[in-house]
C-alpha cells in the first residue's frame, strides 16, 4: 500500500502557512494604520503649538 499524497490546498503545512501569512498581513495593516494616526496627531500638535506661539508673539505687549 502506498500512502496517498494530500493535494497542496489540503496540506496542513500549507494551510498553516496561509493562515500565518494572513495574520501577518492583518497585523502589518494594523501597525501601518497606527503609524499614520501617530503621524497625524504629531503634525496636528506641532501646528497647534505653532499657532499658539504666533498668537502669543503678535499679542505680546
Amino acid at each position: 500500500m502506498t500512502p496517498e499524497a494530500t493535494p497542496p490546498e489540503e496540506d496542513p503545512a500549507t494551510s498553516l502557512e496561509k493562515s500565518l501569512e494572513q495574520a501577518r498581513l492583518a497585523q502589518e495593516t494594523k501597525d501601518e494604520r497606527q503609524v499614520w494616526y501617530f503621524l497625524a496627531y504629531f503634525l496636528f500638535g506641532i501646528h497647534f503649538i505653532a499657532f499658539v506661539m504666533i498668537y502669543a508673539v503678535r499679542h505680546a505687549k
